[in-house]
Parts: C-alpha cells; structure tokens; sequence
C-alpha cells in the first residue's frame, strides 16, 4: 500500500519481500558507518535475519516503518524511512532516514522521504515533535535536515559509535509548526485520496 507520494519517491508499507534487500543493507559497511541502524542492527544481530523479523516490525506500536521508492525507472527499493520510540501521548518521536542504494544518493530522495514521512507524522500520527541523531561527520544526512526545516538543538558527546571509535551525535529537531510551513512551501499534502495511492509517477 502507498502511503505517501512525491515527486521523486514514494512510501509504501514494507513487505515479506522486503527482506532480501534489508539482507544487503545490514552487510554494507557504508551504511553501519553512516547510520548506525538500531533497526538494522537488530535485524542481523537479534532476529539474525529471520523471516520472523518482519511480523515483530508489523506489530510494534512504537514504529512506523516504510521502504522508499523512486520513479523513473528504479526498479528496486533505494531505502527504508521510520519514525520510531514514538511517544503518542506526549506527541514526538524519532526520524530516521537511509537510503541504501548508492546510486540514489544526492538526488533528493532522502530529502523527500523524510518530508513525507514527517507529513503522516502530523496528520496519521497527530505528533507534534519530531527529533534525529546524525554522526558528526555524516554531513550529507545533516544537511538533508536543515533542508527540510529541522533545527540543530545540542550535542552528545562521544554518544555514536561506528564500530572502531566513539563520535559525538548532533541532535536535531522539528516542530508541527515547522512542518507546516515546510508543507506549504513544497506544497505536497497528506493524506493520499486511495485511489491516488497506485505506485505511478505524478503527472
């Protein structure tokens, strides 16, 4: 099912079939610098890639995962986009975007899908707050934040670590407010009529 759509990606709802690619994913010693992915971690490392790992993401309530899609020709996933650790009585919850094929990076998709993501965060999710940690060097991802009105709001000292050392996590964050006025600007609106939500490339 799609559950957002742009004009580069859209966001479907992840599947069993799914999983081959996330098998890829947790094996790319790019991505675990870059990220960091608890939930790729724990693919490979607690559910040691089984089957089984896509029923427990199905029924965890404090996560929503989807897996981006880009048009034009792409015939497979380029990533995975989640909100997670989401609080719903207090209204925040955590973003995080990987785009895992590395030829989709710089073209815009992470951007978007963390737009889009952050749309159905406001009006699914009714959330007022919504927060990210980057590794210090991965500027690429803290750029993308910037881009789509998130606010730099501290440090955490030697808090990331990629596997050989310790690094600081640069903390972001965004309001609902500033999502709007994200929204308005790019003028992308959620939710999708159902018979819009089809996979095809706007026209």
């Amino acid at each position: 099912m799609v559950i957002s759509r742009g004009t580069r990606v859209y966001l479907r709802t992840m599947t069993p079939e799914d999983l081959p690619h996330l098998s890829a994913w947790v094996d790319d010693p790019f991505l675990q610098r870059m990220v960091g992915s608890e939930f790729l971690q724990a693919y490979r490392h607690v559910w040691d890639k089984s089957p089984a790992f896509f029923e427990a993401v199905l029924s965890d309530p404090t996560q929503v995962v989807l897996i981006i899609e880009a048009y034009r020709g792409w015939t497979t996933p380029v990533g995975v986009v989640r909100l997670f650790n989401i609080h719903l009585l207090e209204g925040y919850a955590f973003l995080e975007t990987i785009v895992a094929d590395v030829r989709a990076m710089k073209r815009g998709f992470g951007i978007e899908a963390g737009k889009l993501v952050s749309y159905y965060g406001v009006d699914v999710l009714g959330l007022r707050r919504i927060e990210a940690k980057v590794y210090e060097y991965n500027v690429l991802s803290m750029n993308s934040l910037r881009r789509n009105g998130f606010r730099q709001e501290g440090v955490l000292r030697q808090a990331g670590f990629d596997g050989e050392r310790y690094w600081d996590l640069v903390i972001f964050g965004i309001l609902k407010d500033e999502i709007e006025a994200v929204r308005r600007r790019d003028k992308v609106y959620l939710p999708l009529d159902p018979s819009e939500g089809n996979g095809r490339e706007p026209t």
